[in-house]
């Protein structure tokens, strides 16, 4: 499948090409060189800022199904990696539309320029409703994306490349993206023409298990009052009780769940076990079905967007979410302990979780709203509600 270039007489300077050797051309933006990896479509209209910080897109290609990416440029208040120097594991992104001059009063920058800054690569100029379709249809093909300003590539190693990736199942990326050390976090949600805040009071200590974790998650936690310590992936029950938390919070992250949770499952079972409230998110949502008996499934296309429709089990309502994920539970994994709360609209596939009689839930979406809809916050008054609780009795 080659991308047409009626267009424009100049010579492709970008190439994503596929492991089953189709080479889709366009034009070339942000950090030069070639990365590979799986490359998957987002639905969502707002928020691309945020959706190429989000370190749950490690190992990944973003194709934009919305044709005008970059028109409000970019800045520092949107990025969702917790350390803003650091890099997601994003492999690039795939646009339709050529990267316009910025124009938004929030802007200090051009989306090449900030593609530059934070080493990925761009390509504009692709058909992304018919890679779309090619993904709807036979999944999420393993990828090459390679930028070069003088339009010369090796295109036999670029398909050798894109063939012999082998994919995310199997990997553990979160180890990639985690926090090197443990750190406090205190910074609030953003308020118009105040920016973010930062909180000196807090009822509940919790415990971030980061599997990475995203900046307007732990903004959340703070503003619902909770004094928050940042916890690497690898940390063990020992670790995170010695903070003597009112509640653990399981964080969202990349790659397959099955190679993360051979470590981190064990930890989070002991604290399960004594009772103490636990909430996960997407990746952490899939650690606390595989510490509770369940097990995870690789998805034929995934659910990456802002507008995904989640029927809640334990409300009656219907929310519209933000999704990031490959990977989903088995529902039918699920042992009689564990009460499915959630799911997709779309597919019926498990978006969430409540063990039985103890203060744990999670949910495979994205609550927090960065990008999208903000339906789902009730479900950190919730995580406060059980903290308080377990507080009082």
């Amino acid at each position: 499948m080659t991308t047409a270039d009626a267009w424009s007489l100049k010579p492709a300077t970008a190439l994503l090409v596929l492991a089953d050797g189709s080479v889709i051309e366009g034009e070339g933006l942000g950090a030069t060189g070639a990365a590979v990896g799986e490359v998957c479509f987002n639905t969502a209209i707002t928020g691309y800022q945020e959706i190429l910080t989000d370190p749950s897109y490690a190992g990944q290609i973003i194709t934009f199904t919305f044709p005008h990416i970059g028109n409000v440029g970019a800045n520092d208040e949107d990025i969702e990696t917790v350390d803003m120097a650091s890099k997601t594991g994003i492999r690039g992104c795939v646009l339709n539309a050529s990267v316009t001059d910025p124009v938004n009063y929030r802007s200090s920058g051009h989306l090449d320029q900030w593609l530059k800054e934070r080493q990925l690569i761009g390509i504009s100029g692709v058909d992304t409703r018919a890679l779309t379709a090619l993904i709807r249809e036979k999944g999420m093909p393993h990828g090459v994306i390679a930028h070069s300003p003088d339009g010369k590539f090796d295109i036999p190693a670029l398909k050798k490349m894109a063939a012999e990736w082998p994919g995310l199942e199997g990997m553990d990326l979160a180890k990639d993206v985690t926090a090197a050390k443990a750190h406090d976090w205190s910074e609030t949600i953003w308020e118009w023409n105040k920016g973010y805040g930062a909180s000196d009071t807090a009822k509940f200590n919790v415990v971030a298990l980061d599997f990475g974790v995203k900046r307007n998650i732990l903004r959340l936690l703070t503003d619902a009052g909770c004094n928050v310590t940042v916890l690497p992936a690898t940390s063990s029950a020992e670790e995170i009780l010695s903070h003597n938390p009112d509640g653990v919070f399981l964080s969202n992250g990349p790659g397959d769940p099955a190679a993360t949770g051979e470590y981190a499952t064990k930890a989070i079972k002991a604290i399960v076990d004594k009772g103490i409230p636990t909430f996960g998110i997407c990746l952490g949502h899939q650690m606390l079905a595989l510490a509770l008996g369940g097990t995870t499934v690789k998805m034929h296309q995934g659910h990456h967007g802002a507008n995904h429709p989640v029927h809640d089990h334990t409300t009656g309502k219907v929310e519209i979410t933000s999704m990031n994920h490959g990977f989903a539970v088995d529902s039918a994994s699920l042992p009689d302990s564990v009460e499915e709360t959630h799911v997709s609209l779309f597919d019926g596939s498990n978006c969430g979780l409540k063990l039985k009689g103890k203060p744990v839930f999670s949910v495979q979406y994205h609550p927090e709203a960065s990008p999208g809809p903000r339906d789902s916050h009730y479900l950190f008054q919730r995580f406060t509600d059980y903290m308080q609780e377990a507080k009082s009795a």
